[in-house]
């Protein structure tokens, strides 16, 4: 049985659009995937079993108020991976 959390491609999506607006400190992959890992444990998953589910639960997240935390919770996880950078400054 295969399952995903749909909320990774909507938190995907949104961190492009997050990127054209927020200037990172470290635009490395390793600051990136730390940001994405915050983001995604603080949000509730939403898990499906199909590609129907998963599109329903897509269609939830077209709410501008659910876009709206989402983003709250990528410039908050910005902050942190700035201030704790997890690699060296080269």
């Amino acid at each position: 049985m295969m399952v995903f959390n749909a909320m990774e491609s909507i938190v995907m999506n949104l961190f492009e659009e997050f990127e054209k607006n927020y200037e990172r400190k470290c635009t490395c992959d390793r600051c990136k995937e730390d940001i994405l890992a915050l983001v995604l444990n603080h949000i509730p998953p939403k898990y499906t079993s199909s590609e129907k589910g998963q599109l329903y639960v897509k269609s939830l997240y077209m709410n501008q108020q659910i876009q709206s935390d989402v983003m709250k919770e990528l410039i908050q996880a910005a902050l942190i991976v700035e201030h704790n950078q997890n690699h060296r400054e080269e």
